[in-house]
């Protein structure tokens, strides 16, 4: 695991800081974790950090810090931000989004481990996915249960926090990985809290419009008779 953290001062990187095994992993969690909320806001975010010199890059890593992925990113962020915006469009984009989310939270997870250590990017792979799932799909509940409700206020001030919780806890990770560690904590528990509570409420509301439905084609078949 010591090999880890001489992996982020290749050729490429513009800083000379050294980074311990535990800030790599508080670093691949907050990748994981981010990427189910704002996945292009983490590719712009991390990349333009690293092409502008603020923190250390890995091999698998740099490449987001490349003009051209810093363009296409850049553009990706600015749509992301505006349809989580819009009520109805943010949960058709959360939607689709999710087997881009995960997929790419774990990807980005195993990048900052790199390849040389293959169980190591094998965890840290595992653990960014897990997290972009458990993110995501308590972000898409909590959308979508906001959704039902005529006001876009809710719903506006929602996607603003998440906005503001992604290069939170970026920032975080990479500059106080133990308090990371506990935000995380906490994160991933209202997640989970509040993804069973919504669950239930929105399972709920489709239960009752069925039922509604139900009771309205009976009502229309004894008219008939």
């Amino acid at each position: 695991m010591g090999s880890l953290a001489r992996q982020i001062q290749g050729a490429e990187d513009r800083s000379t800081m050294s980074v311990e095994p535990a800030h790599l992993l508080a670093i691949a969690a907050a990748l994981g974790w981010a990427s189910g909320l704002r996945l292009y806001a983490v590719l712009f975010l991390v990349g333009l950090a690293g092409h502008l010199g603020w923190i250390p890059m890995t091999p698998g890593l740099s490449v987001l810090s490349t003009p051209l992925v810093l363009g296409a990113t850049g553009l990706m962020l600015v749509v992301e931000f505006f349809a989580d915006k819009l009520p109805g469009i943010d949960s058709v984009w959360d939607t689709i989004h999710t087997v881009i989310r995960i997929p790419a939270g774990a990807a980005l997870a195993a990048s900052v481990l790199g390849g040389d250590n293959a169980t190591w990017t094998l965890i840290a792979g595992l653990m960014g996915g897990t997290l972009a799932a458990t993110s995501h799909v308590a972000k898409a509940t909590t959308r979508a249960a906001v959704n039902t409700s005529p006001e876009p206020f809710s719903n506006i001030g929602l996607s603003l926090l998440g906005d503001a919780a992604v290069p939170g806890m970026l920032w975080l990770a990479w500059e106080m990985p133990f308090w990371f560690f506990v935000a995380l904590a906490i994160a991933v528990v209202g997640a989970l809290v509040v993804t069973y509570v919504l669950f239930r409420f929105l399972r709920g509301i489709v239960r009752g419009v069925f039922d509604r439905a139900g009771q309205s084609a009976g009502a229309t078949e004894e008219g008939g008779a």
